[in-house]
């Protein structure tokens, strides 16, 4: 699975060379989670991460790399949850290095492992940390409550409740999360983000319809753009061309 190894690449080094907190993976470490949403009102909230009209962003990635991922860690730019004192721009990323998951020959088994993996960022549940996300934009906010604070939550912690649930995953290998609160601009991941939707989409196209003509199709872009895309929409055609017996026209 490399149709999003690019856009890792892109996302990782989006940061030039500053150098992040870095926090090796310790399940043990892991914030307390309450195993749902927890309802933080305004007036038990410290700040929130992407509130008050802040950029922010969330977005997973899978590959089959593992250069690109090769351990668990937590990567934090910026200020962590102890040093922020109102609402600010907010950034998560996650990428998973994962066993095969038969791009090659079952892109059924491919989307379905990829949509499993995304769904996880609806099952974490730091205590004192209520996170509404929106599908259809990336966004990701997040309301932190004082008493979580004064308890001595960290992204550290946070992330190491993430990998937790990822690692509950048959396949997940290794898990990189990355926070970020003090970038400003957040278009490159924000187009990467949409580019990492606009692919599993495509897969999407490929198992739900039967578009013999790339040339019309809507989401000839992406094909073309993303190595190996492409390749699985055409195996995929042929395939049902096969089962339906429909020839090709000379």
């Amino acid at each position: 699975m490399n149709l999003y190894d690019e856009l890792i690449k892109t996302m990782d080094g989006g940061f030039g060379d500053r150098a992040p907190s870095v926090y090796a993976y310790n399940g043990a470490k892991a914030w307390e989670d309450t195993g749902h949403n927890e309802l933080v009102m305004m007036r038990d909230a410290a700040y929130e991460l992407g509130g008050e009209n802040n950029p922010t962003v969330n977005c997973t990635c899978v590959t089959t790399t593992p250069d690109l991922v090769p351990r668990d860690e937590i990567l934090v730019y910026g200020p962590d949850l102890q040093q922020i004192k109102r609402s600010t721009p907010f950034l998560r990323l996650a990428f998973l290095d994962v066993e095969d998951i038969g791009e090659a020959e079952d892109e059924e088994k491919a989307y379905n492992a990829i949509k499993k993996l995304e769904f996880v960022r609806y099952n974490v549940h730091p205590a004192g940390y209520m996170v509404r996300v929106s599908t259809e934009s990336n966004r990701e906010q997040v309301r932190v409550s004082k008493a979580a604070v004064s308890k001595g939550i960290t992204f550290e912690k946070v992330g190491n409740d993430y990998i937790n649930k990822y690692k509950e995953i048959p396949g997940v290998k290794h898990v990189k999360i990355i926070f970020a609160t003090d970038v400003k601009d957040l278009s490159l991941w924000v187009s990467s983000a949409k580019k990492v939707d606009d692919i599993t989409k495509t897969l999407t196209h490929i198992l739900d319809g039967i578009n013999f003509d790339c040339g019309s199709c809507n989401f000839k872009e992406v094909c073309d753009d993303t190595p190996g895309l492409k390749e699985a929409h055409i195996r995929q055609r042929e395939d049902l061309k096969r089962r339906l017996g429909i020839k090709d026209r000379n």
